[in-house]
């Protein structure tokens, strides 16, 4: 029996009757849609890129690619900005459509679809949902990926230090500084912090509104809260001593804040005093 069945099989292959899989291509999905990026604020603009196959034995008239979102509505949360690849694109209903006219069997169409975010979108995620539709038939609609959509970003505060310096005295040469920030916005900010440095050679002799830093000739001045628009001050002293002599530069500086600061041109100042004797101070 095994010697029948070895020639048997020895027959088949010498006869070229073995069959051999053949591995079975897969037809493209109707509609496949790319999301980019996946992540917006409000006003931010993205793309969606729409590729239609017909699989069917027949022409496809009037053939649209068709966006939907699944949990709302797309149009509500989204402007249509162009869609490159479409005889023409609009919004109908609750769907954003590119045109493409009649499509053959076999035939494949891709339309890029530019979509701005309504400033008034609601922040969180939406189900990106497409479809091939044609006036003759439609195919199903499919889900895509997820868009999600993020809280408005808040605007950058551009904040601008600026330093005075004063000097007055009688037995000795006090040295007052002036350090002036203003938001010029256009958002509002926290937590702002300016470093000042007086010269070596001065004496610290008090603040107010800033905190020395122990053992170092800087002092940090901290401002929780400024609105755009908004001007505050700081002031910290030093005082000359008996050696104290020529050019005497400080310094201030933003060394903190928040949301972003877009300009750092304007972020630090300098303040030059000389010191004619120690009696005698020039600012």
């Amino acid at each position: 029996m095994r010697l029948l069945r070895a020639a048997l099989v020895t027959a088949l292959v010498g006869t070229g009757l073995v069959a051999v899989p053949q591995l079975a291509t897969a037809a493209p999905p109707s509609s496949a849609i790319e999301l980019s990026p996946a992540t917006v604020h409000a006003g931010d603009t993205f793309t969606v890129t729409q590729t239609l196959h017909n699989d069917r034995d027949f022409t496809v008239t009037g053939a649209k690619a068709g966006l939907y979102g699944k949990e709302a509505s797309l149009p509500g949360l989204v402007d249509l900005v162009s869609c490159p690849g479409a005889f023409a694109c609009d919004i109908l209903g609750s769907s954003i459509r590119g045109g493409f006219g009649d499509m053959a069997s076999g035939e494949t169409r891709t339309v890029v679809f530019t979509l701005k975010v309504k400033d008034t979108a609601p922040a969180g995620p939406i189900t990106l949902q497409h479809q091939f539709i044609g006036e003759n038939y439609a195919f199903e609609t499919l889900d895509g990926p997820v868009l999600t959509i993020l809280p408005p970003a808040p605007d950058d505060a551009d904040i601008a230090v600026s330093l005075a310096a004063s000097a007055r005295g009688l037995l000795i040469s006090r040295i007052t500084y002036t350090v002036t920030v203003k938001n010029n916005g256009p958002g509002d900010a926290t937590g702002i912090r300016v470093t000042g440095t007086y010269p070596a050679g001065l004496v610290y002799a008090g603040s107010t509104g800033c905190t020395r830093v122990a053992g170092t000739r800087t002092v940090n001045c901290d401002i929780p809260a400024l609105a755009g628009g908004a001007t505050t001050a700081r002031t910290f002293s030093a005082d000359a001593g008996l050696l104290t002599l020529g050019s005497l530069v400080a310094t201030a500086k933003r060394t903190e804040s928040s949301p972003t600061d877009p300009n750092a041109a304007n972020d630090q100042a300098s303040r030059t005093c000389t010191a004619l004797t120690s009696l005698i101070v020039r600012c």
